[in-house]
């Protein structure tokens, strides 16, 4: 087995820190598929803190699907990608500090196309009259919103679409659109630094919450596709422009 070069640990997050230093070793492939990790004991006194610390992050870990934790044989290095949960999302876009994949912000933005047209078109079925004047009331905050408040804008950005999930009467959707909370109001916010998008935005806003009103479930579906063509443009333009982002190789339109 290949010996790891691991610091010694000195700070007071020391679970996040034992967390994000083999998250680091697994993502970049400096700890291989299949490889079975020092027991916790030796893991423990290579970095300088306690068993439990060590024991509380592979958990975290493996909640992740990083790791697979095997009683009376130690933590085996997962391939991610078939064993990865949801969880794994943040990681993924955090991976060195918001470096990002092509293929995983592709990947993305090609799951949120289809997740929210789809729940576009659900809460326009499905919603209720409470639905509909939480979303109303929404765009009430909206309208009177700063928009030089970026971290509002980003939050009434996330907030607009979870409502729209919670109206689907589905009650997995709204879980899984706060499970990559951190993702989406990532990239938001690198789309949201363009402050002229905002009005356009929010009138999109408007008008889907008048679909849902009336009920036209068609209508709805094409202006959640508008708003996402937008966002993806944007975004896009962004990344072209700015180093805040940064992508290896190539694959952006």
């Amino acid at each position: 087995m290949k010996e790891i070069a691991i610091a010694p640990i000195r700070t007071e997050s020391l679970k996040g820190v034992f967390v994000a230093r083999f998250e680091e070793l697994i993502l970049s492939g400096q700890l291989s598929i299949g490889q079975k990790l020092p027991s916790e004991r030796s893991l423990a006194l290579k970095l300088g803190v306690s068993r439990p610390v060590v024991h509380e992050g592979l958990v975290d870990l493996a909640a992740k699907g990083l790791v697979t934790m095997k009683p009376h044989i130690g933590s085996i290095v997962n391939d991610y990608r078939k064993e990865g949960s949801l969880v794994l999302l943040s990681s993924l876009t955090n991976y060195h500090e918001g470096d990002l994949e092509p293929e995983l912000l592709e990947s993305l933005l090609e799951m949120r196309r289809f997740f929210e047209i789809e729940t576009a078109r659900l809460a326009t079925k499905n919603r209720t009259e409470g639905n509909l004047n939480e979303l109303k009331e929404h765009i009430k905050k909206e309208r009177s919103c700063d928009h030089n408040n970026k971290e509002k804008v980003v939050e009434l950005d996330f907030a607009f679409h979870h409502l729209i999930a919670l109206a689907t009467g589905n009650f997995v959707y709204p879980l899984l659109i706060n499970s990559f909370k951190q993702v989406y109001t990532n990239l938001t916010g690198k789309f949201f630094l363009d402050k002229d998008v905002i009005p356009f935005v929010f009138d999109l806003h408007r008008s889907l919450v008048s679909a849902v009103e009336y009920s036209d479930e068609h209508k709805t579906a094409t202006i959640m596709e508008c708003l996402l063509d937008h966002g993806e443009e944007h975004l896009r333009k962004y990344i072209r422009n700015y180093s805040g982002l940064k992508f290896r190789g190539s694959g952006l339109k």
